[in-house]
């Protein structure tokens, strides 16, 4: 049985000037309908191209990204994207900023009322009622980031992809928000892939947690199933042994990778100096 989404064996390289640079290679993941995973990892191992490619943002060089047994070969409505930033128009107000994703995806599908009433019922689904009018110059940026949720909700997207949507907010702000993305994905079942840096937001919010080995050529290390049952509260879970666990798991994943490559760069600077200093004990 295929899965609804998955990354066939994917992998990414990249012409530069110092000669073709392999990003991916070889991420193998399926997904079921209706899951939150997030990825976690160092700088640099590779998450935000893979969400690039789920996205169709980008195309694989070996393997692909295959939705409801279709390939992704380039961006649609079906796979909407939330960035850190929440990349409003200054000169729209939060409802027009809505409008704009619903008209490009719902014209000749919905009346201009109907628009309206799935525009609204989409701002009151992050909390942004009050909003409706205001441009995003009048509202903080944890409401400028509900916006650009409800906007990416508003396409319907069969893939909801996060690309550390919480990352420039601040603490309690960002608590708030993670709060609101469980009570969505609670009543709307919708498939999602975030981007995370934070391991309690990774195991709080996840079904699975997929950490990516360090780059180049990066691939999926571990994948880390979170059985802690639904709905989760915060406080609760802060004392939970299982939830610990879970983030001791991660964060010890997190910390050997990075300890291997803090050891592997001493290694081969010293390396470089022996040979340069070989070649010029020859040269003279």
């Amino acid at each position: 049985m295929s899965a609804y989404l998955e990354l066939s064996h994917l992998g990414i390289t990249f012409d530069t000037d110092k000669g073709p640079f392999c990003a991916l290679k070889d991420v193998a993941l399926k997904i079921e309908q209706g899951e939150f995973i997030s990825l976690i990892g160092h700088s640099g191992c590779g998450k935000s191209t893979v969400l690039n490619l789920v996205a169709g943002l980008l195309q694989a060089t070996q393997g692909g990204v295959v939705l409801e047994g279709r390939e992704v070969n380039e961006p649609g409505p079906e796979r909407a994207v939330v960035f850190q930033h929440h990349s409003l128009l200054p000169w729209l107000t939060c409802y027009q900023n809505v409008e704009l994703a619903v008209k490009r995806v719902f014209k000749g599908e919905k009346s201009k009322a109907e628009m309206r009433e799935w525009i609204l019922h989409n701002l009151e689904l992050v909390n942004m009622s009050h909003a409706t009018h205001k441009l995003p110059s009048e509202i903080s940026g944890g409401m400028k980031q509900r916006v650009g949720i409800a906007r990416a909700l508003s396409m319907q997207p069969k893939v909801l992809l996060m690309d550390e949507p919480f990352g420039a907010l601040d603490a309690l702000t960002r608590a708030q928000l993670q709060d609101s993305v469980m009570e969505i994905h609670a009543d709307l079942g919708n498939t999602v892939i975030m981007i995370t840096h934070d391991v309690d937001e990774a195991v709080l919010l996840s079904d699975r947690i997929v950490m990516m080995t360090n780059g180049p050529s990066a691939s999926i290390g571990e994948i880390v199933d979170v059985t802690l049952p639904r709905p989760r509260d915060r406080l609760e879970l802060a004392e939970d042994p299982e939830y610990n666990h879970y983030r001791q798991m991660v964060l010890r994943f997190l910390y050997e990778k990075q300890k291997k490559v803090e050891t592997i760069k001493p290694k081969a600077q010293k390396a470089a100096s022996t040979k340069a200093e070989k070649q010029k004990a020859g040269a003279a």
